[in-house]
């Protein structure tokens, strides 16, 4: 049985995605579509990645824990991230499939290793999902009452519409009174639909929504940093007052939390079945999105702190709260408003996109039921599974306000990248031979570091939060040995 539980895929035959039939697919097989460039990959990566962290959790990891020196935590976040995007980029462009860290842990590490991150990812996109669009509910009600305020008239959505009925305190589920949070529910929706029509039509939309809340970002960036006071940066490191708040300790558990920040750069590789030319563009897609957000995060990041208090900025909204003090920018307080709710959108967009190709790969397999792995026939994308994710995730984001869900997915994250980091080494060892289009350079320092880095983040939450990651990977394993070890095409075909 132990064996079994760490056998691998071939690399070969996990590989033929290269073709006109991904996937390892046979002739004649309804596949995904390959219509993906560079470009539409570094959107695909800005799309995910700048959203919830830049607009929410920015100013509370400010106000809770770092003070001004958040600017240091995205520093610390961002490099643990780099040094698994490297990762991930070298296995993307040798490995060109759907299934990101699960497919390459499969070719690597094993079944059962595979299951777990795969796992690990289902908690990533699929809360995180359900997450954003609770955020995303937020701020379109402000643009509502902005809209109200305009045209003398309240077309904002009462709040028993419009927040979660349930809410999780000191680990316990609370009825709040509320009916349903609606917007959450429509957007996710909506979002669905238009993954489901296909991938091309979800890249276009994609690339509108970024390069409106890039533009946002740079408008605000350009307008705001003229404002900006030095003296509330000091002190830079707020002497500590307690556990986590404040000093040193206060920035790194604050790492943690921005970490959430980044989590989409993955999804890029996701939609490595889908690329026109994997081999040289997913690296490009994956490092220069990742770049591109980094640099955008820290100067954000610096500008907010330095426009007002950090203690004020501990609110749902934290960079129009930042604006509140200076009247002569109310427009462009508006503004970021619309960049937000279009911001948000475009994280949905691109989780909805890549949750349901892991599971078209674990369903490949044999690990999930089949019917995850079944294709549209005119819209050839993995429709049951985009159906089935956007349903569970309405459920869970128009239901739940579920406060500890953000660092949750940080830790199944974390536990995905650094998982990759070390298949990288495992696989230059056992399969030096295969052709690499991107190589990890100096993989013998740089890998064993991305583990290290990504593994001392999942500690700063799961010290808190562990009952719920405990929980969360125990479900899993009732999953994988009840279902998936005796469903396993792979072990089917070594019988």
């Amino acid at each position: 049985m132990l064996k079994n539980l760490f056998a691998t895929t071939s690399i070969a035959e996990s590989s033929s995605g290269s073709g006109d039939i991904p996937d390892g697919g046979a002739p004649g097989e309804v596949t995904l579509k390959r219509a993906l460039t560079a470009r539409h990959l570094i959107l695909l990566g800005i799309g995910a990645i700048i959203g919830a962290g830049i607009f929410v959790i920015t100013g509370q990891a400010a106000a809770e824990h770092a003070g001004p020196a958040v600017v240091l935590s995205f520093v610390l976040a961002g490099i643990a991230c780099a040094l698994a995007a490297v990762c991930y980029a070298e296995f993307a462009a040798m490995l060109p499939v759907s299934g990101s860290a699960y497919s390459y842990s499969y070719a690597t590490l094993g079944e059962y290793v595979a299951w777990f991150v795969g796992w690990s990812l289902v908690l990533e996109y699929l809360f995180t999902v359900a997450t954003v669009a609770a955020g995303w509910s937020g701020y379109f009600n402000k643009l509502l009452l902005l809209i109200s305020g305009w045209i003398g008239h309240d077309v904002s959505l009462p709040q028993t519409l419009s927040a979660a009925p349930f809410t999780v305190v000191n680990g316990h589920i609370q009825a709040t009174g509320m009916l349903i949070n609606l917007p959450a529910v429509a957007i996710i929706a909506a979002i669905a639909g238009l993954c489901y029509v296909g991938i091309t039509q979800s890249a276009f939309v994609n690339s509108i929504i970024v390069a409106i809340k890039v533009t946002v970002i740079l408008l605000f960036i350009a307008f705001a940093a003229k404002y900006v006071n030095p003296d509330h940066w000091h002190p830079f490191i707020p002497a500590n007052e307690g556990g986590s708040k404040y000093g040193w300790s206060g920035v790194t558990r604050a790492a943690a939390i921005v970490f959430f920040s980044y989590i989409g750069f993955d999804a890029v590789s996701t939609a490595a079945g889908e690329a026109k030319n994997p081999q040289r563009d997913m690296p490009i897609g994956i490092l220069g999105s990742l770049i591109l957000c980094t640099i955008l995060y820290i100067i954000v990041s610096a500008i907010i702190t330095g426009l007002t208090d950090f203690r004020l900025l501990g609110t749902p909204e934290p960079v129009s709260t930042a604006l509140d003090g200076y009247p002569q920018l109310h427009w462009l307080q508006v503004i970021v408003v619309i960049g937000a709710v279009t911001g948000l959108s475009s994280v949905i967009l691109v989780m909805l996109m890549g949750q349901p190709r892991i599971f078209y790969s674990m369903a490949r397999d044999g690990l999930i039921p089949a019917l995850f792995g079944r294709i549209h026939p005119k819209f050839r994308t993995p429709h049951v599974g985009t159906v089935v994710v956007g349903v569970a995730a309405a459920l869970l984001g128009g239901m739940f306000n579920i406060g500890v869900l953000g660092e949750m997915v940080a830790m199944g994250t974390l536990l995905a990248f650094a998982t990759v980091c070390i298949g990288v080494l495992v696989l230059r060892r056992t399969r030096p031979e295969l052709k690499r289009a991107f190589r990890v350079p100096l993989a013998v320092i740089v890998c064993p570091l991305g583990a290290l880095a990504c593994m001392y983040l999942f500690m700063q939450s799961f010290v808190e939060h562990w009952r719920w990651m405990v929980t969360w990977i125990v479900l899993g394993q009732i999953i994988y040995f009840g279902y998936g070890y005796s469903h396993s095409k792979l072990r089917k075909k070594s019988a």
